[in-house]
């Protein structure tokens, strides 16, 4: 296996089973790919409602070694993944590439698939057991971790081609129209599901809340849809709150979101027409309430929030303090009814949100993004992968694809946890590189990119706690002693994706 050493200074293959890999060249390289055109038939006529899952397989003509695909839009409250790869394995189909776009710790039965070779492969973010499980060297081929922005980039190229997606929804006709915004299991938008429909061989959906044709509102239309399955039920609404979503009561958390807002204030960017991208973490929700506090006592409108979207956001709409939020993923109820209800609350797909190889997409007409870390080094490159013992728990999610987009990105984490450092010489792995982070705001101090000269010139002369990366990172040693060594061996069990296709690093098996 032939490697070299990217702009990250990372070493990663140049080929892996069988794919010609792109080393990550710098911010936005731009690779070029054929692009795939979707199978279709003409319609027959019938509606395409079929008897059960099992039939619906049957009729994709699901075969070992092909390539499935789900949304995760109820997170950690559904039960479409779970029933349908069981329903897979049941019937005795095998060595399956798993595009999810995520999965949860829901989404532990998975790990026995993994184990008996339903699943081989997976390409998609992963959360909890799955992770851990991949992180043993389960699976045949290594995991392919991507941003939300570059998997719907890499499904219209063909680098991830989709041969059937199941896609789950909270309502829709006999003729395949859905939506997750209405029905008893309403989730909110449907970002992660429009190119999978626009772009698998076959689409699937699975939906509780059957309705005579036409559904409405439609999300995705009937032109996509292949086959048609109703179930009892594809999960509960109340999980897509997993995770903390809550605003953080941690004193220091607290003063680190209002840190964000005055640099933000600093730098001339909180001014009418602002646009942010909101998180779901509690230190993320805590900077949502000061900026609107803040906006609000300066009579400053801004132009939009980007989400995923809680109750924080909508409040600020509601008010009058952002004009409108654009919403590929809700993250609490209060969300979803939203954008049920207010006509300046609208669904767009990830394509359109994130991907960087279109004419242009959301995130690259936003102010700012406040986003966390599992690590950070020296360079100002940013984990969320791996926690520093090497083990893959966590996803990308859009993490880079904001990062790169934003005009002003923030990392907000503290200066260690427990007995770990996580500001320090080299992140275990890199997910975001340092050239797309421009602010680390910690417990202990701020340090600026020294790229952003323009902006230490408008926090200069402030009271804020600015500090060197270098200066947190000896806070870090002196606080926890250092990073515990890790000892890693050559097998490799993910590739990490920067949003352009190019690779920015590789998760090595410890040892």
């Amino acid at each position: 296996m032939d490697f070299t050493t990217n702009a990250a200074g990372r070493k990663v293959p140049t080929e892996l089973a069988g794919r010609k890999l792109r080393p990550y060249e710098g911010k936005l390289a731009d690779p070029i790919y054929p692009t795939l055109q979707k199978k279709v038939k003409m319609w027959q006529g019938d509606d395409k409602v079929v008897g059960s899952l099992k039939e619906a397989i049957m009729k994709v003509g699901l075969k070992d070694g092909m390539t499935v695909s789900f949304h995760h839009c109820l997170r950690n409250g559904d039960d479409v993944i779970n029933t349908v790869m069981q329903t897979i394995g049941n019937m005795g189909i095998k060595n399956l590439r798993f595009a999810s776009t995520a999965v949860f710790p829901k989404q532990e039965p998975l790990v026995e698939l993994m184990r008996s070779g339903v699943i081989s492969r997976i390409e998609g973010s992963m959360n909890g057991p799955v992770g851990a499980e991949a992180s043993k060297g389960t699976l045949k081929a290594p995991a392919v971790l991507r941003t939300h922005g570059g998997r719907s980039r890499a499904i219209e190229t063909g680098e991830l081609k989709i041969d059937v997606a199941f896609l789950a929804a909270s309502q829709a006709d006999e003729h395949g129209n859905f939506t997750g915004i209405v029905g008893k299991s309403a989730f909110g938008p449907m970002g992660f599901a429009f190119a999978d429909a626009w772009y698998a061989d076959k689409v699937v959906v699975v939906t509780d809340n059957l309705v005579p044709y036409p559904s409405l509102p439609i999300s995705i239309q009937e032109s996509y849809t292949d086959y048609v399955v109703s179930v009892d039920s594809i999960g509960s609404p109340e999980g897509i709150a997993s995770g903390t979503t809550k605003v953080t009561d941690d004193p220091d958390r607290l003063r680190i979101a209002e840190q964000v807002v005055d640099i933000i204030e600093l730098s001339g960017l909180l001014k009418d027409g602002f646009s942010f991208q909101a998180g779901a973490g509690g230190t993320s929700l805590a900077v949502v309430k000061f900026l609107h506090e803040r906006m609000r006592d300066k009579s400053i409108t801004g132009s939009f929030a980007v989400g995923g979207v809680t109750q924080l956001v909508t409040d600020m709409l509601h008010d009058g303090t952002i004009k409108a939020i654009i919403d590929a993923q809700a993250f609490d109820l209060a969300a979803v009814e939203s954008l049920r209800e207010d006509r300046n609350h609208v669904e767009v797909s990830h394509y359109h949100l994130m991907n960087p190889h279109t004419r242009s997409c959301v995130v690259s007409h936003q102010d700012v993004c406040f986003l966390g870390a599992t690590e950070v080094d020296v360079n100002f490159n940013v984990n969320v992968n791996t926690h520093s013992n090497g083990i893959l728990l966590h996803g990308t999610g859009g993490h880079s694809d904001a990062a790169s987009g934003s005009r002003i990105c923030f990392i907000v984490a503290p200066v260690y946890r427990k007995k770990n450092p996580i500001i320090r010489d080299e992140v275990t792995t890199i997910t975001t590189p340092g050239s797309d982070v421009d602010v680390i705001v910690t417990d202990s101090g701020i340090a600026i990119n020294p790229k952003r000269q323009d902006l230490m010139d408008k926090v200069k002369g402030s009271n804020l706690p600015l500090k060197t990366i270098g200066e947190l990172r000896d806070m870090a040693y002196e606080a926890t002693g250092g990073p515990q060594p890790l000892e890693l061996t050559e097998d490799i069990i993910a590739l990490i994706e920067y949003r352009d296709g190019t690779i920015v690093d590789t998760v090595w098996k410890v040892k």
